[in-house]
C-alpha cells in the first residue's frame, strides 16, 4: 500500500507544503515573505501573520499539484522546531487540525534533521542518494554543524558553532557593507567578480571540530571602520574584493574542520545542507575537496537548500515507516539540536 505524506514547513518566514508518495516528490510549494527586506531581517510578528494568510492556499496548491485528494494522505509531517515560535505555532496548529479532520496521524520533524535528509528527496526512482554512514556539513543562518549520519534517524553532532553561524556571518557582514537583506546571495554574486586574496580577515583557533565566526565578523567590521576613516568611499570601491575575501575566509574555516572530520571518521561520502549550501563558492569548494580526497560529494539542488516542506515530508516519510508518530499534546520548540 502506498504511503503519502504531506509535509508542512513554517519555521521562519517561508510557508511551504509538499507531498511525497513512497519516497518520490510529487509537489513542493513555497510562499516567501518579502515584507522583511525593508527591516533588514525577519520580524517574528509579521512572519507569523503571513503564515496564517499563506498556509491554507499553500497546502491546497501542494495537494492539487500532486494530483491527489486530501483523503489519499497517510500522515501529516510538520516542523516542530527549532525556529520562531509564532511561525511554528501556525504550522503545528494547522497540521493538528487537518489530521483530526482526516483522522490520520501527525509526525513532528526536527528542522535540522530535515535539512540533512533533503539528500534523500527523489524526483524520480533512479535519483542517487547517500549511503550510511556519511558526513553532512549543515550550514545556515542559525547553525553550523558537522554531523555524522548513521541512519535516517540516528545522527551524531561532531562539531558545532560555539557562537555565530556561517550564514549569520555572511548576512551581518553584508549589512555592514550596506547590502540588502538577505545579504548572503549578494555576497555570492559580488564574490564572483572580486579578488579573494585582496583582504585577510581573522580565522579562529578553536580546538576540536567546533566552529566560531564571531571573531571573523569583528575583524571584518574593524577593517572597514579603519579604511573608511581615510577613504569614505572605500566600501563602494572595494565591494567585490571584500565579498570575495569574506567568502573565501568563511569557506576556509568550514573546510578546515570538515577535513579533520573526514580524517577522524574515515567516511567516503560528504554532503552539505542548509541555506548556505546554496552559495556558489561553498558548493565549488566542497566539490573540489571531495574530488581531491576521492570522496563522493552530495550537493543539493538549490531549491532544497532553503527552508522547504519537501525535506519535512521526506523526514516524516522515514519516521512513518518506523511508526514514530506525534501526540496532539506536543508543542513547538524554539531551540533544539539534532
Amino acid at each position: 500500500m502506498s504511503v503519502t505524506i504531506l509535509g508542512i514547513e513554517s519555521s521562519c518566514d517561508d510557508t511551504s507544503a509538499a507531498v511525497i508518495r513512497d519516497g518520490i516528490l510529487l509537489s513542493n510549494v513555497i510562499a516567501s515573505q518579502s515584507v522583511h527586506e525593508e527591516y533588514g531581517g525577519v520580524v517574528p510578528e509579521l512572519a507569523s501573520r503571513a503564515h496564517q494568510q499563506n498556509i491554507v492556499p499553500v497546502v491546497d496548491a501542494a495537494i492539487r499539484r500532486a494530483g491527489i485528494d486530501r483523503h489519499d494522505l497517510s500522515a501529516i509531517a510538520f516542523t516542530r522546531g527549532p525556529g520562531l515560535l509564532g511561525s511554528l505555532l501556525v504550522g503545528t496548529s494547522f497540521a493538528k487540525g487537518l489530521s483530526l479532520g482526516l483522522r490520520i496521524p501527525i509526525i513532528d520533524v526536527n528542522h535540522l534533521h530535515g535539512h540533512v535528509l533533503s539528500h534523500f528527496i527523489r524526483e524520480k526512482e533512479d535519483d542517487t542518494v547517500p549511503e550510511f554512514p556519511f558526513l553532512c556539513l549543515l550550514v545556515s543562518g542559525g547553525n553550523s554543524q558537522i554531523i555524522l549520519v548513521k541512519s535516517h534517524n540516528e545522527m551524531e553532532i561532531l562539531g558545532k558553532t560555539i557562537d555565530d553561524a556561517a550564514g549569520e556571518a555572511f548576512d551581518k557582514c553584508a549589512k555592514v557593507m550596506g547590502l540588502p537583506y538577505p545579504g548572503g546571495p549578494h555576497i555570492d554574486r559580488l564574490a564572483a567578480e572580486g579578488d579573494a586574496d585582496r583582504f585577510r580577515f581573522a580565522k579562529p583557533h578553536i580546538p576540536g571540530l567546533d566552529y566560531s565566526f564571531s571573531g571573523l565578523k569583528t575583524s571584518f567590521l574593524y577593517t572597514l571602520r579603519d579604511a573608511v576613516r581615510t577613504d569614505p568611499d572605500f566600501i563602494e570601491k572595494n565591494k567585490a574584493d571584500l565579498a570575495a575575501s569574506l567568502q573565501k575566509t568563511i569557506i576556509d574555516i568550514l573546510l578546515d574542520k570538515l577535513r579533520k572530520a573526514v580524517a577522524m571518521t574515515g567516511v567516503t561520502q560528504v554532503a552539505i545542507g542548509g541555506g548556505v549550501s546554496a552559495n556558489s563558492g561553498v558548493r565549488d569548494a566542497i566539490a573540489r575537496f571531495c574530488a581531491q580526497k576521492g570522496l563522493k560529494a552530495f550537493i543539493p539542488q538549490r531549491k532544497f537548500t532553503t527552508d522547504n516542506a519537501a525535506m519535512v515530508a521526506i523526514a516524516g516519510y522515514f519516521k512513518y515507516q518506523d511508526h514514530r508518530f506525534c501526540g496532539y499534546d506536543e508543542v513547538p520548540y524554539a531551540r533544539v539540536t539534532i
